[in-house]
């Protein structure tokens, strides 16, 4: 079997509404509800959830240790969740690295022997080649000087650099970390970080679950696990003080909208109704009907002012006449509800909220100067 070529639109990893449910003696446990996920080439994501959350469970669907009970796991061009096991094991072995939380090191063997250890499997390098290569991937490591020592002779972080280099034994384009610093201390754990980050600019795809949560926040993009469901990433990080539990709920009230290039969003002089957060393109605030004040993109939002103020829309937003845009909408009754329960996030909004209104009266100004 080939190895993973990436779709059009450059995703490697593609959960499709995928359900994971088990028969326990106290009835059906879903442990996954409707995932839906996509992880671009190149991408470092970290996972993040409290225990029972999902998040081994959703490894498994991505490694293919486990099937979905319902839904599709696509990885590259590769269905994956229609693999029997043998193919599994074949396009497991070509084409993901994982790097486990307890090293998983043969004790037997030295640490060279373990980073090729892989390769011997897949005979995808020549017997020459293939110590060499260790060699290659030990000295990326830093742990070329420990190449012929077994792993009881050396530290956690340096076994866990061995089990990194021996994940990428056979080049794979997708790594796979299972809470790799759980075991660290912060130092060894922040230079284990690094080596992620420096695989990932490399072109590599990374997904780490982690409880870290400080190195969660060096990554540029979250997935946060909560009750077998993916919390919005934009509601979490506009609302970051607020329990998971209503982040859970707010988001069952979230109403994804696209709006075609050129589209009037809100118009200046109506009654507000919504909050928007931007999920994908891009927006244009215009004062009257043609003059652009500011843009926003990806993460930011718009409609705080009117809700939080009451009155009308202080100005008119629309879609990039370029790009369009894609918007999750809260209704004002939820929005209220959700800045009632997070002081912290009414103050960050109130804040954004008033400089925005600061910015819209000095271009009215400008534009009345000019005129």
């Amino acid at each position: 079997m080939s190895t993973i070529s990436p779709q059009p639109n450059n995703t490697l990893i593609d959960l499709r509404q995928v359900v994971k449910s088990f028969d326990t003696s106290a009835g059906k446990f879903t442990a996954l509800k409707g995932i839906t996920l996509s992880v671009n080439k190149g991408e470092f994501i970290a996972v993040i959830g409290k225990s029972g959350s999902g998040k081994s469970t959703l490894l498994n669907m991505i490694t293919g240790i486990d099937r979905p009970s319902s839904g599709e796991v696509w990885m590259g061009g590769t269905p994956v969740h229609k693999l029997g096991e043998g193919k599994m094991a074949v396009w497991r072995g070509n084409n993901l690295g994982i790097v486990f939380q307890f090293f998983q090191l043969l004790p037997t063997l030295t640490n060279v022997e373990n980073v090729m250890l892989p390769m011997d499997f897949r005979h995808k390098f020549s017997l020459t080649d293939r110590y060499k290569r260790a060699m290659q991937l030990l000295d990326q490591m830093g742990m070329a000087e420990h190449a012929y020592k077994l792993p009881s002779a050396i530290s956690g972080g340096q076994q866990q650099r061995v089990a990194i280099a021996r994940s990428l034994a056979n080049d794979p384009p997708i790594v796979i970390a299972d809470e790799p610093t759980g075991n660290l201390d912060s130092k060894t754990a922040d230079s284990v970080f690094n080596l992620f980050e420096k695989l990932a600019s490399q072109g590599k795809t990374v997904l780490m679950v982690t409880h870290d949560g400080d190195l969660a926040k060096r990554v540029k993009r979250t997935v946060l696990l909560s009750d077998g469901e993916i919390i919005d990433e934009y509601l979490a990080k506009t609302f970051p003080a607020l329990a998971e539990s209503q982040l859970l709920a707010a988001m069952h009230k979230l109403q994804p909208i696209t709006y075609p290039p050129g589209t009037v969003i809100l118009r200046q002089g109506e009654v507000a109704d919504r909050f928007y957060i931007i999920t994908q393109g891009k927006v244009d605030v215009l004062l009257r009907s043609d003059l652009v004040v500011a843009q926003m993109g990806k993460g930011q939002y718009f409609g705080e002012i009117e809700l939080m103020r009451g009155g009308t829309n202080v100005a008119t937003v629309r879609a990039n006449v370029e790009s369009g845009v894609e918007v999750a909408a809260l209704d004002r009754e939820t929005f209220n509800q959700l800045v009632t329960k997070s002081k912290a996030a009414e103050e960050a909004i109130q804040r954004i909220a008033d400089e925005r209104l600061a910015e819209n009266i000095a271009a009215r100004k400008g534009a009345s100067d000019v005129s």
